[in-house]
C-alpha cells in the first residue's frame, strides 16, 4: 500500500459558520461540504456535530468539527504554541507580503515574513486559536539535493543525542534569527 494523498485533516472549531466565513474571507478557501449528525458514525455515540470541509487546493481538504456538547476547546499546555500549526503553500513571496498586509488590515496579528532559506512564511491564528502558516518555496535544486543527502544521518544523530545536528547548519549560517519583519 502507498498513500495517495491526504483525504482531509480535521480540527475542532468553536463556531462552524464563523470558521467557514473566516477561511473564505481571509484565505479564499471554498466551502465544499457540510455534514451534521446526532450520532458519531464510527462509534454510534450520541454526540451531535457539524463537520465542515474546505478546499485547501490540489485536492487537499481542511475539515472542522463543531461539538456543542463537548467541553470548551483547549490546547495541549505542554506543547509550545508555535509547534502545532497548519501550513499552506502559496505562489510566491509577493503573495506573502500582500496577504500579510490584508490580514493586518483586518486586525489579525501576523509574524514574519520569516526566511527559512528554503522557504519563506508568515504566521497567524484563525478564530479557533489554530496557528496557520502561509509559505512559499525558495529552495534551489542544489539546496534540495544537499538536504536530501543528510536527512538520514541527521535523523540518526538526533535519535542518539537529542541535540540539533550540524549537517544543514548552512541554512542559517550568518543569520541570528532568520526573521525579517516588514
Amino acid at each position: 500500500m502507498k498513500i495517495q494523498q491526504i483525504h482531509h485533516v480535521a480540527y475542532r472549531c468553536r463556531d462552524a459558520k464563523e470558521t467557514v466565513e473566516w477561511y473564505r474571507t481571509h484565505l479564499n478557501m471554498d466551502f465544499v461540504l457540510a455534514i451534521a449528525e446526532d450520532r458519531v458514525p464510527s462509534t454510534h455515540a450520541p454526540d451531535p456535530y457539524m463537520h465542515l470541509f474546505l478546499d485547501a487546493g490540489n485536492g487537499n481538504i481542511l475539515a472542522f468539527f463543531e461539538l456543542p456538547n463537548s467541553p470548551e476547546m483547549g490546547r495541549d499546555p505542554n506543547t509550545p504554541e508555535w509547534v502545532q500549526h497548519i501550513a499552506f503553500q502559496v505562489e510566491n513571496e509577493q503573495v506573502l507580503h500582500d496577504t500579510k498586509a490584508r490580514l493586518q488590515a483586518a486586525g489579525i496579528d501576523v509574524v514574519g515574513v520569516t526566511d527559512h532559506v528554503i522557504f519563506k512564511s508568515i504566521y497567524f491564528f484563525d478564530p479557533n486559536g489554530h496557528r496557520l502558516e502561509l509559505a512559499t518555496n525558495t529552495a534551489t535544486p542544489d539546496m534540495k539535493a544537499r538536504l536530501d543527502a543528510v536527512k538520514w544521518p541527521m535523523l540518526e544523530e538526533w535519535s542518539r543525542t537529542k541535540r540539533a545536528p550540524r549537517h544543514a547548519a548552512w541554512l542559517h549560517e550568518g543569520e541570528l534569527s532568520g526573521v525579517a519583519d516588514d
